[in-house]
């Protein structure tokens, strides 16, 4: 059944309204934050398509500020967890202690119990802790013990870590860095705005307010407009087109296929999909544009594509094979 015009107009009403709260959530996290507009949006694009965002950045971008910011704009609890090589998964999820008063052993829920999580330099802990928290973005609950525990929504995971020292790191395998719904890198900011951070920043006692613009259940309601947002058939394909092309770029007539050691995997079908709806969401619209779907298209197919070493030997990485795709694979 086709969405006819007045449903498109109903749907963009609809959004207008829900949108609201996020502008205004965006701005008030701008009275702290200069710049980093991209990783802002790409933050509130997760939110809405409750997805977990992996970023990469050097140390005094104002990664941890910004997703502190976020959680107080939403009124929702905030917890940020060091990663380090000695952290155990019980450290993280919680565990079972044992009460003297009546000699039974209760749950003692760990930082994990929180809405939006900061994990910090995730890549410094071992595989072990790493899987325990995938586990946990996977699933949305906690086991301790022989009990479960589900995790309240929003349940949002920010994970960073540190491009430039690698020592004593490690380091995501891909399978686990797929659950990623997008890998954000963030850059330096511009001349302008390093002044901006001066001005604003340098004292002894910066002003770090942020008031709370937006609840949790304006985020679920959001959600539920997010997924009536419409998108054309030709979009469709055009986004199976984008992930089929980093498995197969010679049925696109793309000569990469030597750079290619794996290619996208349904999940990034899946998460182009959610994350183009909530750019179109944020964006003031009832529907996809074809331009929604490359704006997100890096963030969500960057960390999806395995390059082979004759890339490497070439200096060729999976941006430069998204790149290629993005630049040759027909625009709807």
């Amino acid at each position: 059944m086709r969405t006819g015009e007045l449903d498109v107009k109903q749907i963009g009403a609809n959004v207008a309204a829900a949108s609201t709260p996020f502008r205004r959530l965006l701005d008030e996290i701008h009275r702290v934050i200069v710049g980093q507009d991209e990783l802002l949006h790409r933050m509130l694009v997760a939110l809405l398509s409750r997805g977990h965002v992996l970023i990469e950045g050097v140390p005094g971008l104002a990664k941890t500020m910004a997703v502190s910011c976020l959680a107080r704009g939403i009124n929702s609890k905030f917890q940020r967890i060091q990663f380090t090589p000695d952290l155990l998964p019980a450290d993280l999820m919680g565990t079972l202690i044992y009460r003297a008063a009546d000699g039974a052993f209760v749950a003692q829920k760990g930082p994990i119990f929180a809405n939006i999580i900061l994990a910090d330099e995730i890549n410094r802990a071992p595989a072990k802790v790493q899987s325990a928290l995938l586990e946990a973005m996977q699933e949305r609950q906690v086991t301790i013990g022989k009990e479960s525990f589900p995790l309240t929504e929003p349940f949002h995971v920010l994970a960073t870590q540190n491009p430039i020292e690698q020592e004593g790191t490690y380091p995501l395998p891909e399978a686990q860095v797929d659950r990623f719904m997008m890998k954000l890198k963030v850059s330096y900011p511009s001349k302008t705005q390093e002044r901006q951070i001066l001005d604003r920043m340098a004292v002894t006692t910066p002003d770090l307010a942020i008031d709370p613009v937006m609840s949790p259940a304006e985020i679920a309601s959001a959600r539920q407009v997010v997924d009536e947002i419409y998108i054309d058939d030709k979009i469709k394909d055009y986004i199976v087109d984008l992930t089929f092309a980093t498995r197969d770029p010679a049925a696109y007539k793309l000569p990469i296929a030597d750079w290619i050691q794996y290619g996208a995997s349904p999940r990034a079908t899946l998460a182009l999909t959610l994350c183009a709806k909530a750019t179109a969401f944020l964006a003031g619209r009832g529907y996809v544009t074809p331009q929604d779907v490359k704006t997100i298209a890096m963030d969500v197919l960057r960390h999806r594509v395995i390059v082979t070493y004759e890339a490497e030997a070439e200096e060729k990485t999976s941006e430069d094979v998204v790149r290629a795709v993005l630049d040759n694979v027909a625009v709807p």
